[in-house]
């Protein structure tokens, strides 16, 4: 049995009868996110909450292995990786008798539901534990180790699982707890060692942690740029020797200083042989001379900071475990807490494991496009988008297409991933790509050039914006945009930007009616800290920006648990939309977050300061408030998540009535909110992004061509691609007019809400 770690809930009179839960974890990182979650949300409804030390081990041993939880006891927890209540892998829980051993201690605890957290393995232990209770009570009951009482109150057990694994090798989620954390890692290293490479002219081979499951090695290979991954789901064909050697040459031919080939660490070969970096680095020195090194990365994946992604998953996975549990009745069925899109869900355990265990037996047969398609939507998109970007040649028919790409509003991480994407994808489709430098006032000073595929090369891994980006907007200025369109031929645009983006795309469409040239398909591509563009679930660059405010808030945490008795409250970006504060918050371990959204008065203000109050008297002697700053149309601070309740006035009331008590400290984080290396979920993000705004242009294009030109003045040739690419109509649905004042939302399934004044003059707010 794969090592796991567990702790206890027990449910007291809130309910109609007496439950216990105790979640069980594996080895890897983040997994401290999700027993904070089930351990706090167990005790706000009513539990008494134990933890299991050292997994299944523990569970057997008994004794001090299950210790009482407090909300005191998972404090500080949320920036710690690996696990803070141990690990191991224990064989005594394969033998029924160690089993029976584990049973015994949970029914003289009373406790019959389980939450496990680990990867296949611990899951199918928990389940097959499950379903031989009755018979383990049987057994303990004609030992004389446990009472008919015992047996009678403890008669059934509920199982609820979620996935913890770095590999994200589970089907039925979209992503595992720590996969996110462990591409982090990943990434910090081949930043690293592209700098090198690219001074010396080397080729670096690097091999990825996975098992079975090439997920880590595909997204790091998106991410980077690599030009080649090896993954377990779909080997090379024949003669991938050849083909790999020719296009290495090829990147130095067009100029490229380094190659960079990811190794997923259980890669085959067609005839099902390992493929290995040695092998690698040697076909390549030997054909191709060239300096090349080889780099394992190993364990160092597994350790490390969480990221805030895997923070607020592991967060939602433990909340929506708990209530599995306390919905659960003796005939519910095992089930797993999955992430489907944006959603937590649950699904039956054991399904998910025999497709997980099909994944396997399709790669033995050889049934290599099944495998991917089995892995999931996700994986398979990743999948498609590297086949479509690893074609480095452009087709010898051109299409005499000109599309132009720009950048609008702030600038974020990921844009330049975004640029890249789609740059690429237009070449390889036969069209012409046009720069557009400085937002829509370049497009109407024509400060516009062509781009290459090498124009773009090394753009993945930059922050901000290369192609320079403003907040202008189109309306003053739209004639100007309407000749230079004519004068440089632009048959479609794609704009990467925040509110500011969809604004601008609103008043293009809106001038179709007096200017022809404007009849051209355009897409928007939501890219924003402030994750603020209706339509869209996520925003290029929300994810950097929240990994930025989030390490900021655990080195303040540490500052102000060295001087105890010390608040501090952070003021974050976010335009009118909380969205930064509150997973921020949520991701930091806050105290509260004060958004534009949730409206906040004195009363509110002072149940926080009585809260901090009462909780200087325990062992944290800490507090972290979040609040968010927004941006007027003037583009000054002058415009708070509330007008009169600043960042100021918070400050001074929380000194004064913490005199004595604890004293307060402020921090403006501003714009290093917008700067940094983009993370890998950007990165990723915005590569699929770009490349389906462009893929979704060439079929829009050929379908407005029309008497010899391109005619676009229907409502859906202007789009938003959203979160797993659904797209929605730049429209209103119930009065199908474009003004400024009857915007959209959607939500990633492509529901339209009208705010138009017909709907008492409602206008949605960035």
């Amino acid at each position: 049995m794969r090592g796991a770690k567990a702790f206890t809930l027990t449910f007291y009179p809130t309910f109609s009868s007496r439950k216990k839960n105790r979640p069980l974890t594996l080895s890897g990182t983040s997994m401290n996110a999700a027993v904070r979650a089930t351990v706090r949300v167990g005790i706000y409804t009513g539990a008494k909450v134990y933890f299991v030390h050292e997994g299944y081990q523990g569970l057997v041993d008994g004794g001090d292995n299950i210790r009482q939880a407090t909300w005191e006891s998972v404090s500080m927890m949320l920036q710690l990786g690996g696990t803070v209540i141990g690990s191991a892998r224990c064989q005594d829980f394969r033998s029924k008798e160690g089993r029976a051993k584990a049973a015994c201690n949970l029914v003289k605890l009373g406790i019959t539901n389980l939450c496990v957290i680990g990867g296949d393995g611990s899951l199918t232990g928990a389940n097959e534990f499950r379903n031989e209770w009755s018979e383990l009570l049987q057994i303990l009951l004609k030992a004389g180790k446990i009472t008919a009482e015992e047996a009678k109150r403890s008669s059934h057990l509920n199982i609820v699982g979620m996935v913890g694994s770095i590999d994200n090798d589970f089907c039925g989620t979209d992503m595992t707890i720590g996969t996110d954390s462990a591409l982090h890692r990943i990434m910090e290293v081949v930043d690293a060692i592209t700098t090198t490479a690219q001074s010396h002219q080397r080729a670096f081979i690097l091999e990825v942690m996975g098992r079975h499951c090439g997920y880590l090695a595909l997204v790091t290979a998106l991410a980077c740029g690599a030009d080649w991954v090896f993954i377990p789901e779909m080997p090379p064909d024949e003669g991938w020797q050849d083909h790999l050697c020719r296009r290495l040459t090829y990147q130095r031919k067009i100029g490229n200083r380094l190659n960079v080939i990811i190794v997923a660490e259980g890669a085959l070969d067609r005839h099902g042989k390992p493929i290995t970096c040695d092998i690698i680095k040697n076909l390549v020195t030997k054909k191709l001379s060239f300096d090349t090194r080889a780099t394992i990365l190993g364990h160092v994946q597994r350790g490390g900071t969480p990221s805030a992604f895997d923070r607020i998953l592991g967060s939602r996975m433990g909340v929506e475990a708990v209530m599995a549990l306390l919905e659960a009745t003796p005939d519910t069925p095992a089930c797993v807490v999955s992430l489907s899109g944006n959603m937590a869900v649950r699904l039956p355990l054991m399904e998910c494991v025999q497709v997980t265990k099909e994944v396997t037996k399709a790669m033995a047969e050889g049934r290599f496009e099944e495998a991917v398609k089995l892995r999931g939507k996700s994986f398979e998109n990743n999948w498609n988008t590297y086949k479509l970007l690893a074609h480095v040649t452009a087709p010898d028919v051109k299409s005499n297409i000109n599309i132009a790409i720009m950048n609008v509003g702030a600038p974020c991480a990921g844009m330049n991933a975004a640029v890249r994407s789609a740059v690429r994808i237009g070449i390889l489709q036969g069209h012409n790509m046009l720069a557009v430098h400085d937002g829509f006032d370049g497009l109407a000073n024509g400060t516009i050039e062509p781009m290459t595929w090498g124009y773009v090369g090394g753009w993945t891994g930059k922050g901000g914006s290369n192609l320079g980006t403003k907040r202008s907007l189109p309306a003053s200025m739209i004639e100007e945009i309407s000749l230079n369109i004519a004068k440089f031929n632009i048959h479609a645009l794609v704009i990467i930007g925040g509110f500011e983006a969809f604004l601008g795309g609103l008043e293009l469409v809106t001038a179709r009616e007096k200017y022809e040239e404007l009849c051209i398909p355009l897409v928007v591509i939501p890219a924003t800290v402030s994750n603020n563009v209706p339509g869209s679930d996520f925003s290029i660059g929300a994810d950097t920006a929240l990994n930025t405010i989030t390490t900021t808030c655990d080195r303040i945490k540490q500052s102000a648990a060295g001087t105890k008795r010390r608040v501090f409250i952070i003021e974050t970006m976010g335009g009118n939309c909380g969205y930064l504060a509150t997973m921020a918050g949520l991701a930091a371990g806050a105290d509260a977050a004060y958004i534009y959204e949730e409206r906040f008065g004195i009363h509110d203000l002072e149940t926080n300061v009585e809260h901090l109050l009462e909780k200087m008297k325990t062992t944290v002697k800490r507090g972290l408030i979040l609040r968010l700053v927004t941006l007027s149309h003037n583009l000054q601070m002058t415009l708070k998540c509330n007008a009169n309740y600043t960042t100021d006035f918070l400050f001074s009331l929380y000194s004064e009535e913490g005199k004595g008590v604890f004293d307060c400290r402020k921090n403006v984080l501003g714009h290093m909110q917008q700067g940094g290396t983009p993370t890998p979920f950007d990165r990723n993000f915005g590569t699929k992004m770009g490349a389906k705004a462009v893929l979704w242009l060439t079929d829009k294009l050929k379908e407005c061509y029309r008497h010899g030109r391109i005619f676009a003045n229907t409502p859906d040739s202007a789009l938003i691609p959203l979160f797993h690419f659904t797209v929605v109509s730049l429209d209103c649905t119930h009065c199908h007019s474009l003004s400024e004042a009857c915007l959209i939302t959607a939500s990633s399934c492509a529901h339209t809400v009208c705010f138009c004044s017909q709907e008492k003059g409602n206008v949605w707010s960035p």
